[in-house]
């Protein structure tokens, strides 16, 4: 009898937890179409990154995934789509988390909140920035750039992705450093910075190296250092900005995976799972390491303290250097 009774019991354990085991697989499972939203220009760093790994993602999750371009306000257009989204973790956020960052800063009447809207899945990389110039600017070097706006005080054309927007403010800050003042000229994203100085709109650029590594390689854009303390593989015949003893030297373009926040947590932790996934495999790391990036893998908890504190950061620099978005 006491055995009978013990069998039941394992028997009724078992069932419990084959009908457990549904409801734990579809609470990760996705059930429509993956939107990854980058609110920026195509081909810039952030839609490079949408591009590679968005195959990958609808590979491991079964479902399409489509990468749109929502572009305007320095990324916040982009952002404030994903930010009121369904809550259902379907839609995603590709884009340099600076943004992020930086917005509450400048944006007194933002129409969404960073922190509470979104919800981070993960860092995906960092790439440090590229210094460049047009062809035809009679500089080849980062002290001789100096020089020639020392010389055009507020006239030299000095390409950004938006007013605001990171390396906007790493422009002003190395402004200041130098104490020279550039004519700063915003674009809708880096790609078309890239395109605006490329062309001899403006006539010097700092941008992400993922997006710009290659216009130097190609003799587009004459390259004079790359921020951070380590060379870029593909443009190693640049010195990095702790060579020069240029500060800051950690400037760059932080690239960040998020979605509505909201969302279920079961698909915010399996997106988390897939993502480092494919961060790891070796095509697609050396593909972001090619292009002169860092691989960023962790949990999501990094990327929100990586937003908690550089918010923080911007705040002192925008409120010293008098930043403002007219």
């Amino acid at each position: 009898m006491h055995y009978c009774r013990l069998l039941c019991a394992l028997a009724g354990f078992v069932g419990l937890a084959v009908g457990l085991a549904p409801a734990t697989v579809s609470a990760q499972t996705f059930t429509k179409p993956l939107r990854i939203i980058v609110p920026f220009a195509p081909g810039g760093t952030s839609d490079i990154l949408a591009r590679l790994i968005g195959p990958k993602l609808q590979e491991a999750v079964g479902q399409p995934v489509v990468v749109e371009n929502k572009t305007g306000a320095g990324g916040n257009i982009g952002a404030d789509f994903v930010a009121k989204a369904d809550k259902d973790g379907h839609t995603l956020l590709l884009i340099d988390v600076s943004t992020l960052a930086i917005s509450p800063n400048l944006l007194p009447n933002m129409t969404y909140n960073p922190t509470k809207d979104l919800a981070p899945i993960g860092l995906i990389s960092f790439a440090p920035y590229v210094l460049a110039v047009h062809p035809s600017v009679p500089v080849k070097t980062v002290a001789e750039l100096v020089a020639h706006a020392k010389a055009n005080p507020g006239k030299v054309p000095f390409g950004n992705g938006g007013i605001g927007v990171a390396n906007h403010i790493s422009a002003v800050q190395l402004e200041r450093t130098w104490g020279v003042t550039f004519k700063h000229v915003p674009y809708r994203g880096g790609a078309d910075a890239i395109k605006g100085t490329v062309s001899g709109e403006s006539q010097v650029l700092l941008n992400g190296a993922q997006a710009t590594a290659s216009f130097v390689s190609q003799g587009q854009l004459k390259g004079l250092a790359v921020s951070g303390d380590r060379r870029v593989e593909s443009i190693k015949e640049l010195p990095t900005f702790k060579e020069l003893n240029v500060t800051p030297t950690d400037v760059g373009s932080w690239q960040g995976l998020l979605t509505t926040g909201g969302s279920p947590a079961p698909l915010q932790e399996r997106l988390n799972t897939e993502l480092n996934k494919i961060l790891a495999m070796p095509d697609i790391a050396k593909r972001i390491q090619d292009l002169g990036g860092e691989l960023k893998v962790g949990p999501a908890a990094a990327l929100a303290k990586w937003i908690e504190t550089n918010t923080a950061n911007y705040a002192a620099i925008i409120k010293e250097a008098g930043i403002k978005v007219q």
